[in-house]
């Protein structure tokens, strides 16, 4: 998949390509699932933010708190292998809303914010001030780990 058609599913509300997407990242293996769990979130995370009925509005940050505490298991059961770097951070300022959730993937850092800290580690950093790079940011390294993914044996590189 090239990086236009990963942004239009991120953009758009087709469920059938956006399960047709998630299946091809669970194939990758952890990696995979770790690029998974960062879409969905954001995904969910946008789609919360337009959201005008309370409930719609509800669903999608479930959507993205789940998305987040499956995104800290894998990392807890193979961050160190996998070579990305998350942590918890807080924010004060973002009030009711300062535990922020911060993983370093290839082509930047991804920040969540959430209500509640989830399961890992402090993050060593900080933020890289940079905002709304997200979509980008997850976009292009699914693209990057679904090339290597379908590159012939010895033709892979490190995503």
């Amino acid at each position: 998949m090239r990086y236009i058609d990963i942004a239009i599913v991120y953009n758009g509300s087709n469920g059938e390509a956006t399960r047709a997407l998630y299946a091809k990242l669970e194939k990758v293996g952890p990696l995979g699932v770790v690029a998974l769990n960062l879409f969905r979130a954001l995904k969910a995370s946008s789609r919360a933010k337009v959201y005008r009925g309370r409930g719609y509005r509800d669903a999608a940050y479930d959507k993205k708190a789940w998305s987040m505490d499956n995104l800290c298991r894998v990392l807890i059961a193979d961050g160190e292998g996998l070579g990305i770097q998350f942590g918890w951070g807080f924010d004060a300022k973002a009030v009711g809303f300062e535990h922020v959730l911060y993983c370093d993937i290839p082509t930047g850092q991804m920040s969540f914010h959430g209500e509640r800290r989830g399961d890992g580690p402090d993050y060593p950093g900080r933020w890289d001030g940079v905002a709304g790079a997200g979509p980008e940011r997850i976009c292009r390294w699914i693209e990057l780990l679904l090339i290597t993914a379908d590159a012939p044996a010895g033709e892979k590189q490190d995503a």
